[in-house]
């Protein structure tokens, strides 16, 4: 149960003018659930029919057009190579170096220096004050292992040759016909059975031969123990380089670093297997089974995997031992019930063309771009996105890093580290409202290993005793020090390094978790200490400005810079992005103690700070202001935009409730354009569906779903001293999508797959202003289709048809049960209960939002028009487990 307090602290009021009816129909809600699932059914089958398989007419030639598997610690990258398969490896505990804390205690000295020199106008002087308290870099994620399978056969003779990834299965088949046999290989990497898998077949007797490898770009030795038994053992640098011009690139060290191991093991049917030398060969066989494991010696973040790590061959034989004695199609029915229950969860279907569905998904997404309309190709990035969460973020498993857990390289751009002044949050927008809650979890699992070592840093570098703190790059060792290489680098910056920002942002997804799910046993144990402590940490950054406003000082906007006099500038004070964290942080915090019922004194000292809080600017040219000053350049076409933090993920701006605050957003975005990064373009997508302006968010997908050559790509030779894997005269803007559809800064982010998914959704359901709003940015391509399973806050499952550009039904399953307020583009009834008159807030605490962000407005500033759609809003009760029908009225 709430108490009133707590409803109107984040209530809603509702309009009068606002269209409300009432009807009753009585239908018994067992009869009712019968027809959801029958309807369930119907969807999940009509889904069947639809490809949802990425294939291609021939093999991968480079690393941006292989196709991804995983199992949230292992991945794999799978060329489908018909002479010489290459199976490149990764496991997501793999990283550089060991534990460095980083901390600087020359913090405490010189943040009172930058904080003057910002008070007193010296932005310049800030930025060289601040050098003095950087830290080290981030640790690198690495690649681990190639498997390669050596057919002795060429490409080019091959005939009907296809590959796939099925993602209704996430299993790559490749098949082709060379000297008149038909050969087939099955891959999945098993999350059940923690191995990949392969199956070779062929309908020829006798017709499979090969030799079996393993190599690493990194130290290590193989060994063939057994006839069919096969391993590598490696060793992981102690460090990798920053910076090209440092003297030492990569340094391996005898103690420290991390150990691993691969282990392949091989069953033949029919035919002969051998050693031959640290390979095995194959021989004449019917049918073989590859069986691969791997492990390290990651022993936990706060341990030296080198000094005090476990035995990598522990888990590795362990593994093995287990699935060796079961076959293909076992391991593979385990595989698919596992997958099955987080992927079909929903569906989601668009008037697909049957012509372009026949076509390569490379040729497809050549001819999609900006002006195509391949709605087939839509919804299969919309379900690569949640497949590519299934395949990297399972219980146990590490949190996503830049590129999931796929990467090809031991100096990958930007370490493959977890940047978190908006990427690592990027890869988990989609968790919540695409139905995959659980693989949450994992991120949720690293934050309370970065509130441990921040309290630390918190501590040593700005003498703050209370609380937790995490800047803009962090690693497997839950680093929370700012980075930047000390002071020996001069290309370390205050724009990102002085962004003390990563841990309040973060923690507002454990907020965001509990509002889907409704599970306050999470809430009270896991999520609102990290919260709090967030929130103890900015309670103490905060300092008053002379108008006696509460604002973090120093202050960026991620990466960006102003100018004043002809001079780039970084560091000034109180931001917008910092505001608006700060604000959604101590209102989740502040709802947290209310639904708990603890806390009062702290949450009536976050009351009293929010209400002191810098407020929202709108600038002389309209735009929501990015700075504490109107210093904004409407030139600048930056890629970030994090001052829009309100509008989203935040749930502070929107245009039915801050309709000025909203106009200013579109103004800032329209500055910015709609071309920049694939992540930025993922972003964008959903600031303009928060917007209601659905044809734009698909103007922004469509460009993002611009097909990049990643021929200019090369390919190392397989040593530990080779180069790594890097793109070559590519500039690192013009976001778009690569072949196998992994999204292209370039080069491969995996944010701008996750983001695009989450944007998709935003565009088809919203719930964060209130209210579940169906359809709330349609965009007018999209007149044919219908999604089935998505979540809305509230613990609300939800399935939308539309025809003709209008909604035709849908069903809303309460799965907590309490109020349910509804928006739609039309009017509607609810078939099993009577509908209410909306009016007052929102009694559901889960679905509601509290009174609209103040804000001041430049004098001479005119705001755009919003084009808002007419909209009829109702509210009607539920039972926890009953499914409501909504049906034209």
């Amino acid at each position: 149960m709430r108490t009133e307090a707590e409803v109107l602290c984040r209530g809603k009021a509702i309009s009068d003018k606002e269209y409300v009816f009432n009807f009753r129909i009585s239908f018994r809600m067992k009869k009712c659930s019968f027809f959801f699932l029958l309807w369930i059914s119907f969807s999940a089958f009509a889904q069947t029919k639809e490809p949802l398989k990425l294939w291609y007419d021939a093999p991968a030639k480079v690393w941006e057009e292989a196709l991804a598997l995983g199992n949230g610690k292992t991945g794999a990258m799978i060329f489908g190579r018909v002479n010489k398969e290459r199976i490149q490896l990764n496991n997501s505990t793999l990283w550089s170096g060991y534990p460095i804390a980083g901390n600087n205690p020359k913090g405490q000295e010189f943040l009172p220096k930058v904080r003057q020199a910002v008070a007193d106008g010296n932005y310049a002087q800030a930025a060289v004050y601040w050098k003095n308290m950087q830290g080290p870099y981030s640790a690198r994620y690495l690649t681990m292992a190639d498997l390669f399978l050596d057919f002795g056969l060429k490409d080019s003779t091959a005939i009907n040759y296809h590959r796939e990834l099925d993602l209704n299965t996430a299993v790559h088949t490749v098949a082709y016909k060379i000297g008149g046999v038909n050969y087939k290989r099955e891959t999945l990497v098993s999350f059940p059975d923690q191995v990949m898998a392969i199956r070779i077949t062929a309908d020829q007797k006798n017709a499979i031969n090969f030799i079996a490898s393993i190599t690493s770009k990194l130290h290590y030795e193989t060994d063939a123990i057994q006839p069919n038994y096969l391993i590598l053992k490696g060793k992981v640098p102690k460090y990798v380089a920053h910076r090209p011009s440092e003297p030492q690139q990569i340094m391996y060290d005898d103690k420290e670093g991390m150990n691993f191991e691969v282990h392949v093991q091989i069953k033949n049917e029919g035919g002969t297997v051998a050693a031959v030398g640290k390979d095995i060969k194959v021989s004449k066989a019917n049918a073989v089974t590859i069986y691969l494991s791997n492990g390290t010696s990651f022993n936990g973040f706060d341990k030296s995997s080198g000094l005090e790590g476990i035995d990598p061959s522990i888990e590795a034989k362990a593994n093995l031992r287990s699935a060796y004695p079961k076959s293909f199609a076992t391991i593979k029915t385990a595989h698919l019930a596992d997958y099955k229950q987080l992927f079909n969860r929903v569906s989601f279907n668009l008037n697909a063309d049957a012509d372009l569905i026949k076509l390569p998904t490379n040729i497809r997404l050549s001819k999609q771009g900006q002006e195509g309309n391949d709605q087939g190709l839509q919804t299969l990035y919309y379900q690569f996105g949640r497949y590519l969460m299934i395949a990297s973020s399972r219980s146990g498993s590490q949190a996503t890093n830049l590129q999931g857990i796929w990467n090809d390289a031991v100096q990958p751009p930007w370490g493959s580290n977890y940047t978190v002044n908006a990427n690592t949050q990027m890869n988990y927008w989609l968790a919540e409202n695409t139905n995959l809650s659980e693989l949450h979890q994992p991120l949720f699992d690293f934050m309370g290993r970065l509130a441990k070592n921040g309290a630390i840093t918190a501590k040593v570098n700005y003498g703050i005793q209370n609380g937790w703190v995490l800047h803009h790059n962090t690693d497997i060792w839950a680093k929370t020090s700012p980075t930047g290489g000390y002071d020996w680098d001069p290309k370390g910056a205050a724009r990102w390094s002085a962004w003390p920002m990563g841990g309040a942002w973060l923690s507002t997804h454990l907020y965001e978790h509990y509002l889907f799910t409704g599970d306050q046993v999470f809430l009270k144990e896991k999520g609102y200490p990290v919260m709090k402590g967030a929130a103890e940490f900015m309670l103490n950054w905060l300092v008053e400005d002379e108008n006696g406003y509460l604002v973090t000082s120093p202050s960026t906007s991620p990466e960006n810079v102003f100018n004043l006099n002809g001079k780039d500038l970084e560091i000034s004070m109180g931001s917008t992005m910092d505001m608006s964290i700060i604000r959604e942080l101590f209102t989740d915090c502040i709802a947290s103690s209310k639904a708990l019922g603890i806390d009062e004194e702290f949450r009536n000292r976050l009351e009293k700070a929010k209400a002191r809080l810098y407020p929202y600017q709108i600038g002389q040219y309209g735009q929501l202001q990015e700075w504490f000053k109107d210093w904004d350049n409407p030139k600048d076409s930056h890629r970030h935009l994090s001052h829009l933090f309100g509008l989203y993920p935040g749930q502070q701006i929107n245009p039915l409730s801050t309709p000025e605050l909203a106009a200013a957003a579109k103004q800032s975005l329209i500055y910015r354009g709609d071309l920049s990064t694939g992540w930025s373009m993922a972003w964008k997508i959903n600031w303009w569906a928060r917007l209601q302006d659905g044809d734009h968010a698909l103007k922004i997908l469509k460009a993002g779903l611009t097909l990049i050559d990643p021929a200019k790509t090369i390919e190392p030779v397989p040593s530990s001293n080779a180069p790594a894997a890097q793109l070559t005269n590519v500039q690192m803007s013009g976001g778009g999508t690569y072949p196998n559809l992994f999204d292209a800064h370039p080069p491969f982010q995996i944010d701008g797959n996750f983001g695009a998914t989450a944007g998709i959704t935003e565009m088809l359901l919203q719930s964060q202003n209130g209210e579940l709003y169906l359809l709330p940015a349609l965009p007018k391509e999209w007149s044919l289709g219908s999604i089935n399973g998505i979540k809305a806050r509230g613990n609300f499952t939800v399935n939308i048809d539309w025809k003709n550009h209008q909604l035709s039904k849908a069903i809303i399953v309460s799965n907590l049960g309490g109020n349910c307020r509804l928006r739609t583009p039309i009017p509607v009834k609810v078939v099993e209960v009577s509908a209410n008159k909306a009016s007052g807030f929102n009694p559901n605490a889960l679905n509601s939002i509290g009174k609209p962000e103040a804000f001041q407005k430049n004098g001479n500033a005119k705001l755009l028009e919003l084009a808002t759609l007419k909209s009829y809003v109702i509210d009607f009760k539920t039972i926890k487990g009953a499914t409501y029908t909504i049906i034209p009225l």
